[in-house]
């Protein structure tokens, strides 16, 4: 039957995964070895290996098919024919809601809701852990911002062609993930951008004519966004990676920035001979980080993390943070982000900013996407005293 098939595949997938890669990245190469899946195949093989990495540390003496099919019962809430198949008393319950699930389980099969994220200790005081751990076992959704003028171009096509979406602002929308845009849109019109990722521009606030730096700038997206709110500035962008930079130069021409400088830095070290005497009006510290706030998207690093990781990125983020401080100019400010839900990568680094590099909070806020089906995300702007 097509369930133990699927089930096959899923085990023959789930075994030849290394545990060290993004499913994004193991995925094709894994569907190149193995020609004989057909596109069904294929997308089942995907969606059940998502689904079950889903559950996290949870159930862990649980075989991976048992794991599977309790993963399956909390991710979806109609037909399932698969789980029908394998489990029709998991069935019988599935349209529940999820609280109501997820009590059940508890009740009946050896499940704690907190094992499946079992860093909560570690996690940023305005996040509620029931709300966040259950955001787990729902699929985010994929946002785009719209370039500005390009509006209603947008959501005229998509109406046209009956495509599904939320409005959330006049520029930003979301969708079902794995809406296929680039088929209904052409480039330049609008960005994939993360909803939290867009609302960090609120703390950016530039002023005309003013010198910025994005230092962590990556694919260029806060960048852009500050590009946006004030055309006229000029901007200094560096990363460690020079290949993300060349991306980045593709990015800006195709959002008309031609005012900026790129150059390739690692600010573990001391940027004076790359710098010089450099100063800036604004600094974006997007900073690296666990990315945990985004793990609803990878679910499988949920498995792959390590507790003693978050104690290693806090270090990484106060070196890069005593590098960077220094280029910024008196009563300017710097915007700290992280992707991150843990306190030690948020709140206490911005104790380490105020305290040890004397710089004055203004703004702080916990961007709790997981309660909008997006990415949750860390902001503050302190001000150089």
């Amino acid at each position: 039957m097509r369930a133990e098939a699927y089930l096959r595949n899923f085990l023959k997938a789930l075994a030849a995964y290394p545990a060290d890669r993004p499913l994004s990245k193991f995925l094709p190469d894994y569907f190149k070895k193995h020609k004989e899946m057909g596109s069904g195949d294929r997308r089942t093989t995907s969606r059940l290996l998502y689904t079950y990495f889903r559950l996290g540390k949870a159930c862990l003496q649980l075989p991976p098919e048992e794991r599977l099919f309790l993963a399956e019962f909390l991710c979806t809430t109609g037909p399932n024919e698969f789980l029908a198949h394998f489990k029709p008393e998991l069935v019988q319950n599935i349209a529940w809601p999820l609280a109501d699930k997820i009590t059940w389980l508890e009740k009946e099969f050896a499940f704690a809701l907190e094992d499946v994220f079992p860093f909560s200790k570690h996690l940023s005081k305005d996040i509620d852990q029931e709300d966040f751990l259950q955001s787990f076992f729902i699929q985010p959704d994929l946002f785009i911002r719209i370039h500005p003028g390009k509006e209603d171009l947008v959501k005229a096509k998509l109406n046209a062609e009956s495509v599904a979406y939320r409005e959330l602002s006049a520029q930003t929308l979301s969708f079902a993930n794995g809406t296929k845009l680039n088929q209904l849109l052409d480039e330049g019109l609008y960005e994939v951008q993360d909803y939290s990722s867009q609302q960090t521009a609120a703390w950016f606030q530039p002023a005309k004519w003013e010198y910025w730096w994005d230092a962590c700038a990556a694919s260029g997206g806060k960048s852009i966004l500050l590009h946006q709110l004030e055309p006229s500035v000029k901007l200094l962008v560096s990363d460690i990676r020079e290949s993300v930079l060349n991306n980045l130069e593709e990015r800006f021409k195709s959002n008309q920035i031609r005012s900026y400088q790129s150059k390739v830095i690692d600010l573990l070290q001391n940027p004076d001979p790359i710098l010089h005497h450099f100063e800036f009006d604004g600094i974006i510290l997007d900073a690296p980080c666990t990315g945990s706030g985004t793990w609803g998207r990878t679910p499988e690093m949920i498995s792959q993390f390590s507790e003693m990781r978050i104690a290693e990125f806090r270090t990484l983020q106060q070196n890069i943070a005593k590098n960077v401080v220094k280029y910024l100019k008196p009563g300017k400010p710097l915007i700290y982000i992280t992707c991150s839900v843990f306190k030690e990568e948020n709140e206490e680094m911005v104790h380490y900013l105020t305290h040890e590099l004397k710089l004055q909070l203004e703004q702080i806020e916990v961007l709790k996407g997981f309660t909008h089906k997006a990415d949750s995300m860390f902001v503050a702007r302190l001000l150089k005293k």
